[in-house]
């Protein structure tokens, strides 16, 4: 049976420090987003959100902020979050340089998601929905996430997220090709071998290439 665990809480503290380290060279590299980003799955969380004028939202995760200044343009309030004071100081500089009233509708905090008190003084029923666009796994335990924003929600409230697929993302995986004889003829297989899938463990893997890691936690 598979490892059900709820996560792996002793790295809690040490993910914000990886991506302090590189945080920099990370949004040097996104800047204000890229064509996964900016074509499919930014427009798709839209559409789940359903953002109204006026509405509160919890981004988690928030990075540098390119996502919470693309929903701070639909006229509603946010309070962005990341555990890294890095990314953080990157999301205000490029938010004070952009419009003035989008900057006004965003709140950004040093707060780590998996610090249950501390998500919590956020304020209870305090919003209309919730945001993490691939931030969870990332995280070393989800548990105290999903047990806050029930409380941090309002009735009704939204929960949206995205992730990168396991599949694809995964600590065993491995490309492959192969040529194989069928009916006269040779063949190449391409394809994508995994094991331990259904097996949770944390790793440090390259996010992007380059000279950077960061801690994915699967």
């Amino acid at each position: 049976m598979p490892d059900q665990s709820p996560g792996f809480p002793e790295y809690d503290s040490q993910t914000a420090a990886v991506w302090d380290s590189i945080a920099e060279w990370w949004d040097d590299q996104i800047g204000d987003g890229n064509v996964t980003q900016d074509l499919l799955v930014g427009p798709a969380q839209e559409r789940l959100l359903d953002l109204q004028p006026g509405e509160r939202i919890l981004d988690i995760g928030c990075g540098a902020g390119r996502f919470t200044r693309r929903m701070a343009a639909n006229d509603i309030s946010i309070i962005a979050i990341d555990q890294s004071s890095v990314f953080l100081k990157r999301a205000k500089k490029r938010t004070s340089e952009g419009d003035a009233a989008i900057s006004d509708r965003i709140d950004y905090r040093l707060i780590n998601a998996t610090d249950g008190d501390a998500m919590l003084a956020l304020g209870e029923q305090g919003f209309d929905a919730a945001v993490a666009i691939l931030a969870i796994m990332d995280m070393a335990s989800i548990t105290p996430l999903f047990q806050t924003l029930t409380k941090l929600l309002k009735p009704g409230g939204r929960f949206v997220w995205s992730v990168t697929h396991p599949a694809f993302n995964a600590f065993d995986s491995r490309l492959y090709a192969e040529e194989r004889y069928e009916d006269g003829n040779y063949v190449i297989e391409h394809g994508i071998r995994i094991s331990k899938y259904v097996v949770p463990q944390p790793r440090k893997s390259i996010g992007l290439v380059g000279p950077a890691a960061f801690a994915g936690l699967l």
